[in-house]
């Protein structure tokens, strides 16, 4: 390794202390999406310590931030991701806490030792709220909060080292049946029972997954089921996330479960209403040249990736919306010592803050300085990145 990458990672080094000060901080706070008020001003703060510009309340979020931390002309612009949000009732069992600082101090660390050493190039710091609700990154790619970014990229927990790990598409979908309340034993017949509706709704979406590719996946929960017993429900709603490879078999698959709703509110008597979330996640698209850039960092540390086959148990994420937008990078880290903790689970929150936990964040901040160490030291980079992804947007079915 060239004196240069080591003086780069003894910088990252350096903010071990402070990392894990501030990965348990976090870790307390346990905020839910869009209430990361405390955890926002722990990592902004510590940027603003480090040099960086601080602008807060990004694309009308109290809890988004932009930090920035320019050299001459301040191009390329790479961007690290930090995610804040917790689980209802799991605390950090997504690993949003371990995102969040490895991504700040890998941010510091570039900035740091980059003054004096890149001609040109800008670290930036965005703080993304809202992960868990697929909401905070898909509005500031709305609102153009990566106008001007060359890359982006974070890494995120898991029990496998991953480089290329993709997400699928994901639609959301409240669903309310209307019905007609009467008393269930004396006036049964006049009542139109809205919770029949649901639970038609669930036995056609069953009946659906017979015939949906392997990639699709359709899961939902009841949220309203009505008042007591003995009152016919007037309304009952369900909640449904469908996901899929690409935009094309998603919208199929929508079509298919919308189309099971209004067969239950027509068997049911019902009316239908339903109303579609905020945004839909699109799939994750792997930008190939940031991808062999973080294996280059990985051989550098002499870490191996996981043979596991990067496309099962997928899940989905509002990166998805950035990878559409600009190069994007995402992989995995490890957090435990070799046992499989699934994610979303209370083992998995624990495992954030343990010695394993820690190593897979400190991994985290010395592979992504690496990669950004070679997109601000070589421009032609850049641009093969660049050229990639509009090759990506041309291969879209």
């Amino acid at each position: 390794m060239d004196p240069e990458r080591k003086t780069l990672l003894s910088a990252a080094a350096g903010l071990r202390p402070e990392a894990v000060r501030m990965l348990r901080d976090i870790t307390s706070f346990a905020e839910l999406s869009l209430q990361e008020t405390r955890t926002s001003k722990t990592l902004s703060s510590f940027l603003e310590t480090r040099g960086f510009r601080v602008e807060r309340g990004v694309a009308g979020m109290e809890t988004a931030f932009r930090a920035e931390y320019s050299f001459g002309k301040g191009r390329p612009a790479v961007a690290f991701l930090c995610e804040m949000d917790a689980l209802p009732s799991l605390g950090h069992a997504c690993g949003h806490n371990i995102v969040g600082v490895a991504s700040a101090c890998a941010a510091a660390a570039l900035a740091g030792f980059g003054e004096g050493v890149f001609r040109s190039g800008k670290v930036v710091a965005l703080g993304t709220p809202a992960e868990e609700t697929g909401y905070g990154k898909a509005r500031m790619v709305e609102k153009k909060a990566f106008r001007g970014i060359d890359a982006a990229m974070m890494v995120h927990p898991s029990s496998r080292r991953h480089v290329a790990k993709g997400y699928l598409a994901l639609h959301k979908m409240h669903i309310t049946f209307h019905g007609r309340a009467a008393h269930a034993s004396a006036y049964p017949e006049h009542g139109i029972n809205a919770l029949d509706g649901v639970l038609l709704l669930f036995h056609g979406v069953s009946a659906l997954r017979q015939q949906l590719p392997d990639t699709v996946r359709v899961h939902g929960i009841i949220t309203e089921g009505g008042r007591a017993p003995n009152i016919i429900p007037d309304r009952a709603k369900a909640y449904f996330y469908v996901r899929g490879e690409n935009e094309e078999e998603l919208r199929e698959a929508v079509a298919r479960v919308k189309a099971c709703a209004a067969g239950a509110a027509t068997a049911s008597r019902c009316r239908l209403s339903v109303e579609d979330g905020p945004y839909t996640l699109f799939p994750m698209k792997v930008n190939p040249v940031l991808a062999a850039a973080y294996r280059r960092a990985l051989g550098l540390l002499n870490l191996k990736e996981s043979g596991a086959p990067p496309n099962r148990n997928r899940g989905s994420s509002d990166i998805g919306n950035v990878s559409q937008a600009v190069p994007t990078l995402q992989p995995n880290v490890p957090i435990t010592t070799g046992e499989r903790v699934e994610i979303h689970t209370r083992p998995f929150a624990e495992a954030t803050t343990k010695a394993s936990g820690v190593d897979g964040m400190m991994e985290g901040i010395r592979a992504l300085a690496l990669t950004g160490y070679e997109l601000f030291s070589d421009p032609a980079m850049v641009r093969d990145a660049w050229r990639a992804f509009n090759q990506q947007n041309r291969d879209v079915p």
